[in-house]
């Protein structure tokens, strides 16, 4: 009788209705999805290896363990070599010493490709790694990784709210023709002006909610939603959650908030996350998915 009321409700609140036979393999889903996302999160260049985030300025920026560097990266040689950010070009020139590889290779230069890229050039020494990053506003700088950081050694795992087949949400999709665009922040103080093709329009709890959702790329193939609720910042981390859905079908999108996740920026301090814009903000506890990291550095 529980299950055929809850069923009932979903049936009214525009929930996507599990059955009872399948319920079980939902939980199994939800369960192998989360188990994948942990080990994407701890893998050896996974955002727990995060160490750094060092802007550039324009001209020459020298790199190296020493202190008189630009930019101090502990394991790094004294003087690893320096970056020259001119124009619209940033070019790499390592020591003859420095050990270091670029994209895997031996070399001493190379101009750099940032993160807007598929594959940015990547420089790697020791158990380091570092790439350029670009950023609204005209910011690059270097995102730096160790594949032995402590955030990664000493990883705590992740809470989450029980699986809840009633935040599996059945919206109908609202296309934007031609798209809006959507303003949104950043914890570095910056605002990305995204592409939205259309909102998500659902009802749960007897209550009507909508969702802006962005495009990250222009050939994007999934919608992505920069979200906050009435547990955010309490049982939830505090500047958004993320979630991820399939391109709308026949007029409708699968939104499922037992997959909302904590975006980096909950695990390191060092992550350049957005923020959830206030279109985005939702007045209701949404008790599904990644609960506040319990060793949050906030």
């Amino acid at each position: 009788m529980l299950m055929t009321s809850l069923l009932l409700a979903a049936s009214l609140s525009g929930t996507q209705l599990i059955s009872v036979g399948n319920e079980d393999n939902y939980m199994k889903q939800i369960e192998t999805w989360r188990a994948e996302r942990v080990e994407r999160l701890k893998a050896p260049n996974g955002w727990l290896s995060l160490v750094g985030l060092d802007w550039l300025k324009p001209g020459i920026n020298t790199i190296g363990s020493a202190g008189d560097n630009d930019i101090v990266i502990a394991k790094a040689p004294a003087h690893l070599g320096s970056i020259e950010w001119k124009g619209d070009k940033v070019s790499l020139t390592l020591s003859a010493d420095s050990g270091a590889k670029i994209d895997g290779k031996s070399a001493t230069s190379a101009e750099l490709l940032d993160d807007s890229h598929e594959s940015p050039t990547m420089i790697s020494f020791d158990t380091v790694n570092f790439y350029l990053i670009d950023r609204a506003g005209g910011k690059k700088g270097l995102r730096i990784k160790d594949s032995e950081a402590k955030t990664r050694s000493g990883f705590l795992g992740i809470d989450y709210f029980p699986i809840d087949p009633s935040w599996r949400i059945e919206a109908k999709w609202v296309a934007f023709d031609p798209p809006h665009f959507l303003e949104v922040p950043n914890v570095i103080g910056t605002i990305d002006k995204m592409p939205v093709p259309g909102k998500a329009v659902f009802e749960h709890g007897g209550k009507t909610f909508e969702l802006l959702p962005v495009l990250e790329t222009d050939d994007a193939d999934e919608l992505f939603y920069i979200i906050a609720d009435k547990t955010s910042g309490k049982e939830t981390y505090g500047a958004a959650r993320f979630i991820y859905s399939e391109m709308p079908k026949d007029g409708k999108v699968i939104i499922d908030f037992n997959k909302a996740y904590n975006p980096p920026c909950a695990f390191t301090p060092y992550a350049t996350c957005p923020l959830a814009p206030p279109e985005n903000r939702l007045g209701v506890e949404v008790r599904a998915g990644e609960k506040k990291y319990r060793g949050s550095h906030h």
